[in-house]
């Protein structure tokens, strides 16, 4: 009787330890930057044009509703019951469908299609400042400290210096470019606090489906009213499609079970590796090898540093636990 409280147990100390903690975020991170080379692949295979916003969206929503169907049915087979939202599940699934799908990616693509990949990537990267500040200022979920605030500097400047090497920059501001992905970077932060509010009392694999599948079918109609379309013209197009349901389908749902386990700042500082493996993963995938080189180790240096100075242990903080 006394085996499922251990197992519940076993579980969460598992999914808290540094080492996993670190696997499974990498993993999830480097699975959102592969979808950067992925999404390129995906826009010349469906012939969608670099300033198509609408259809751009369309597209994201079309992903966006598979990963969604592919999350439920996998959690349905591995839970051996049918995954569905009940009443309880509305509200969570419906602020999530807002924030973390529908409210961030429409501004992310309509964003991107007005400024530089550079600029874009660099202001994407504010969202784990965005996190760990959402998450201690209002949700008071953990405590902000000297070691986060330095352990995100290094992870940020990594980010900066991996993209110096590339013009843009010092392009002026533009508001409905940089101003709609700081949006977005804005609704990513709130999303990883709400994943992890929610998550104690829900199922995050059901909230992670239930509401891609919402926030897909709600970019998808805001594509479609904006004049989009998407053509498959060959097999190539639906497998791509496929692929980028599978990266989302993997790595949120993996990404709100750490939340489910962890501190804020302890999982979403892993977010620098997402740009800095966005960048690789273009050099090997679509040959953009100028922009390998030592800046890269560098930088990779900074994001690695960053997450080991906010995920350590310090001596004042250990202290400060005894005391209690």
């Amino acid at each position: 009787m006394q085996q499922k409280p251990r197992r519940s147990g076993d579980k969460e100390n598992i999914l808290q330890k540094p080492l996993v903690v670190c696997l499974i975020a990498t993993l999830c991170n480097c699975l959102w930057g592969s979808a950067f080379p992925s999404v390129k692949l995906g826009y010349q295979w469906c012939r969608i044009s670099s300033g198509d916003a609408s259809s751009q969206i369309l597209f994201a929503g079309c992903r966006f509703i598979l990963a969604g169907i592919l999350v439920l049915l996998a959690g349905s087979i591995l839970e051996k019951r049918l995954l569905c939202p009940g009443r309880k599940d509305v509200k969570p699934v419906v602020v999530l469908a807002f924030f973390q799908t529908a409210l961030q990616y429409f501004f992310f693509y309509i964003g991107m299609a007005h400024t530089t990949g550079v600029k874009g990537s660099v202001i994407t990267a504010i969202n784990v400042f965005l996190s760990i500040l959402i998450a201690s200022l209002f949700f008071h979920q953990e405590k902000l400290s000297v070691p986060k605030l330095i352990g995100c500097l290094m992870g940020f400047a990594g980010v900066v210096l991996i993209n110096v090497q590339s013009a843009g920059l010092d392009a002026p501001f533009v508001w409905n470019g940089d101003g709609f992905i700081l949006v977005s970077a804005s609704s990513a932060a709130i999303s990883a606090v709400l994943i992890k509010r929610y998550s104690n009392s829900h199922n995050p694999v059901l909230l992670s489906g239930s509401q891609f599948i919402l926030g897909g079918i709600a970019l998808a109609g805001a594509g479609l009213a904006l004049g989009g379309r998407i053509v498959f013209p060959d097999i190539r197009a639906g497998v791509i499609l496929l692929h980028l349901a599978l990266i989302s389908a993997v790595a949120y749902t993996l990404w709100g079970i750490l939340l489910k386990y962890n501190p804020v700042s302890r999982v979403t500082v892993y977010g620098f590796i997402n740009p800095i493996a966005g960048v690789v993963l273009s050099a090997l995938l679509l040959g953009e090898r100028e922009t390998l080189g030592v800046s890269s180790a560098v930088a990779l240096a900074l994001v690695s540093g960053g997450i080991f100075v906010v995920n350590r242990k310090w001596k004042r903080d250990v202290a400060a636990k005894k005391l209690r």
